[in-house]
């Protein structure tokens, strides 16, 4: 299926790449019903479905094409398009010709791609609020980092008064005092009342009075200052994206609740908290990516290339390098770099794994990749056999270590 944002195209072909039918279809229920009167024309059986090849792994299309036994393939784009110079010299493309090469990468080479992992609806939906919550702390991010390149322009006492927190531009006082002034003008008007009122309204409930004098020093410092004009067209750009950023914030909290109550209800909850370092969030992010479908990866080096912790290599003649892989799941590999670091500071093990390898001559980088490298082979042999993390089996004491302990 050549799939589009309004219509499709199907080819059906047959085991020797006779092409059978080909149908334009709409993307809506009507165009759903054609599809499936069609393959049930040429044999689609709810036992022995047909297998569709479709260049996206997402959409009530795919829905509708996942429902029973069915095998549906992601095929990437890019190696559509390898093929497509495989069937034809001319470079030449249609919607129709592209479904057509699509068939017949089932039927040459179903073997060389993966169809689409039959997780779990609870699974899949974790995937969505995980992803989502991770695409929004993402887009805070940025949004902060936007707000702190404007307040440079014309309001430096703001982030000197805000360096001190944690997630400054982001923390509910910060934004507050924000509104309250706009301009650094009006933040050096502001009275010690004004201050506590804007912390008490962020929810702060501790350390308010000595709070509000540290922010009253700062405000009323000396600051270079913009042309009074300026200054307050600055300020008012301000307010219009920090609405944005509140936005952002608002999202990354209602979609982080959101996880927080799904993910503890999946069977492989317990499993995944209980490796070091993960917690509710980290932990939905790696379940997300892996999924719950345990036939997805044969062993443990297929889930480590895909979530690019394993090194691979290049040979060709008598050259022969070792380097990082690039093609990963990002979403994965970027959980992964997390989930080593937190584990660092978690499990003895793993600082004990880092710090041999840096040793060794590993960067940072590259000794933490192989720490999570080593953990997630270990997740997935606690996956497939239903048992816990256990500190003392995944990083045994080594010989030197027992002898000195003994001593």
């Amino acid at each position: 299926m050549d799939w589009a944002e309004r219509t499709h195209d199907v080819a059906l072909v047959d085991d020797t790449g006779q092409l059978l039918a080909k149908r334009h279809i709409t993307d809506d229920s009507e165009g759903y019903k054609i599809l499936l009167e069609l393959l049930a024309e040429y044999g689609d059986t709810a036992e022995n479905p047909i297998p569709v090849a479709i260049e996206t792994a997402r959409g009530l299309l795919v829905a509708v094409l996942r429902t029973g036994k069915r095998q549906v393939f992601a095929i990437n784009p890019m190696a559509a398009a390898r093929y497509r110079d495989r069937h034809s010299v001319s470079r030449k493309k249609s919607d129709p010709g592209d479904a057509l090469v699509l068939a017949n990468i089932l039927r040459t080479d179903m073997h060389a791609h993966r169809k689409l992992p039959d997780d779990s609806d609870l699974g899949r939906a974790i995937s969505v609020l995980a992803r989502a919550q991770q695409d929004s702390l993402w887009n805070r991010q940025q949004l902060a980092n936007q707000l702190r390149s404007l307040l440079r322009e014309y309001y430096p006492s703001a982030l000197a008064a805000f360096a001190a927190w944690t997630n400054g531009l982001c923390r509910p006082e910060a934004r507050e005092l924000l509104k309250a002034a706009p301009t650094p003008a009006r933040a050096a008007r502001l009275t010690r009342p004004q201050i506590q009122a804007a912390l008490k309204r962020a929810g702060r409930q501790r350390g308010i009075d000595a709070e509000a004098d540290r922010l009253r020093e700062v405000f009323r410092g000396e600051w270079p200052h913009q042309p009074p004009l300026v200054e307050d067209a600055l300020g008012k750009q301000m307010l219009a994206l920090l609405i944005q950023l509140e936005a952002a914030c608002a999202a990354a909290d209602n979609l982080a609740e959101a996880v927080e109550e799904a993910f503890p209800q999946h069977p492989d909850a317990e499993i995944l908290l209980s490796f070091p370092g993960l917690g509710i969030q980290l932990a939905a992010r790696v379940l997300a990516e892996i999924g719950d479908d345990r036939t997805r990866f044969a062993d443990a080096r297929g889930l480590k290339a895909y979530a690019g912790s394993s090194p691979i290599t290049r040979a060709s003649g008598k050259k022969s390098a070792i380097t990082r892989r690039w093609v990963k799941n990002d979403r994965l590999n970027h959980a992964g770099y997390l989930w080593a670091f937190s584990a660092l500071r978690h499990s003895p093990g793993a600082g004990a794994h880092y710090r041999r390898r840096r040793e060794q001559g590993d960067w940072h980088a590259a000794a933490q990749r192989n720490l999570f490298n080593r953990m997630i082979g270990q997740l997935y042999h606690c996956l497939q056999h239903r048992r816990l993390f256990d500190e003392r089996l995944a990083f045994p004491a080594s010989p030197e270590a027992t002898e000195a302990a003994a001593a």
